[in-house]
């Protein structure tokens, strides 16, 4: 998916195209101060332009109308590449805006990791895995999210709507991306 989205509504207008995302499977959960997320969504979409998609940070104000900025960063001294996230997005009356900063790795068409610099982002952990296999004649993204805010998160209702929001909001941002992939493997092909 996401870039993890701490909220995920979408933004972009795309045409329909063929084929919806299918989100196979989704488990939120807290566990000890930490947000732990597992999805499994399927894309009608070729892995490599999938995979693409996803590496390119630049596009992920397209999924999310909640992303105020997002950039690809890099490379830095070592040679790595980074991301830059900007979020503003509200769960009820609980509103804010956080940012994220990091670096990535990936290994080509297969795996995409993302981690936060707790020191530059506004999250003590923010570590994400997405996993790409060609399934049914599209692609399978397997994604894991962990994280822990930073910032104050109201501690009775916090976990729950943290929780409904990124289960709910997920599957509009993977129809976004699902439509990104298809019009970039359109014109390729």
């Amino acid at each position: 998916m996401k870039h993890w989205r701490l909220f995920l509504p979408g933004l972009a207008l795309f045409p329909v195209l063929s084929g919806a995302a299918e989100m196979r499977s989704v488990h939120v959960e807290f566990e000890d101060g930490h947000y732990v997320m597992d999805a499994e969504v399927w894309f009608d979409a070729d892995q490599e332009t999938v995979f693409g998609v996803f590496l390119d940070w630049d596009l992920a104000a397209e999924f999310s109308s909640v992303i105020v900025e997002a950039k690809n960063v890099g490379p830095d001294e070592h040679g790595g590449m980074g991301f830059y996230i900007h979020n503003r997005g509200c769960i009820l009356f609980f509103c804010k805006s956080t940012r994220r900063n990091g670096s990535v790795t990936s290994e080509a068409y297969t795996v995409i990791r993302a981690i936060a610099d707790p020191e530059t982002s506004d999250f003590d952990v923010s570590e994400e895995t997405w996993t790409f296999s060609t399934v049914d004649d599209g692609t399978m993204v397997h994604y894991e999210l962990r994280m822990k805010p930073s910032f104050w998160v109201p501690p009775l209702i916090g976990p729950y709507l943290i929780k409904k929001k990124l289960r709910d909001d997920g599957a509009e941002a993977f129809d976004r991306i699902e439509q990104i992939a298809q019009e970039r493997q359109d014109t390729s092909g």
